[in-house]
């Protein structure tokens, strides 16, 4: 898990490092509101799963 971490960042430096060498805007939030906001949306899907609630969109959208 460490190292999965880990590669993650790394590739998230590379990324950054070359959106910055290329002059090119991140395809990220540009404060830490819109990173949490992010974060917020991770927690919740991670709470709703672990809670084992869910609705089948597709079996209800399909009435034919």
């Amino acid at each position: 898990m460490v190292s999965q971490l880990a590669l993650a960042l790394l590739a998230g430096v590379f990324a950054g490092a070359l959106f910055s060498f290329i002059q090119i805007p991140i395809p990220a939030p540009p404060n830490l509101a819109g990173i949490l906001g992010i974060v917020g949306i991770f927690l919740g899907y991670r709470l709703v799963q672990w809670a084992g609630v869910h609705v089948d969109i597709l079996q209800h959208l399909s009435v034919f």
